[in-house]
């Protein structure tokens, strides 16, 4: 029994579009996706939605279309934008704890400046292959008392 073909999505004309769309580099004053609202020190805060579209760069070629691709970008007011919280003393302890979790082996005790295959290994390759591992691969204590190591 032959497939039959998926048939492609319609394209919308731009005038039935239900957002306004722009083309990167016209974008106007007071609006800005995600990525540069991070950039800014800012989140979302209170955008309840995306106001406009910033086209693809295929789409750009095509000014009568309205972009459909998943590449295209969500512009937010800049203005409904609130500065980026800033984690307390206490969960930037949190998550250090827990990112020395992750890099400490279980075998050596060394922390390592990266993550370990615990599910899969289990270990730290150097103590899984039987050698000794680099020093610059893992965290060399000393015998001061550190305030705090926190990840931040």
């Amino acid at each position: 029994m032959p497939r039959t073909r998926r048939k492609r999505p319609r394209k919308v004309p731009r005038s039935e579009a239900l957002l306004s769309e722009h083309d990167r580099g016209a974008v106007p004053e007071g609006l800005a996706t995600r990525r540069a609202l991070r950039e800014m020190g800012l989140s979302p805060g209170d955008n309840t939605g995306p106001v406009a579209i910033l086209r693809c760069r295929l789409c750009a070629t095509r000014p009568n279309w309205s972009c459909r691709h998943p590449t295209r970008g969500f512009l937010l007011r800049v203005d409904l934008a609130k500065p980026k919280r800033v984690p307390t003393l206490a969960q930037e302890l949190a998550l250090d704890r827990a990112l020395a979790a992750r890099c400490t082996c279980p075998k050596c005790a060394r922390r390592y400046y990266y993550c370990l295959p615990l599910r899969t290994v289990g270990c730290c390759d150097p103590c899984a292959q039987g050698y000794e591992p680099t020093p610059g691969t893992y965290v060399t204590t000393t015998n001061v008392p550190v305030t705090h190591r926190l990840a931040a």
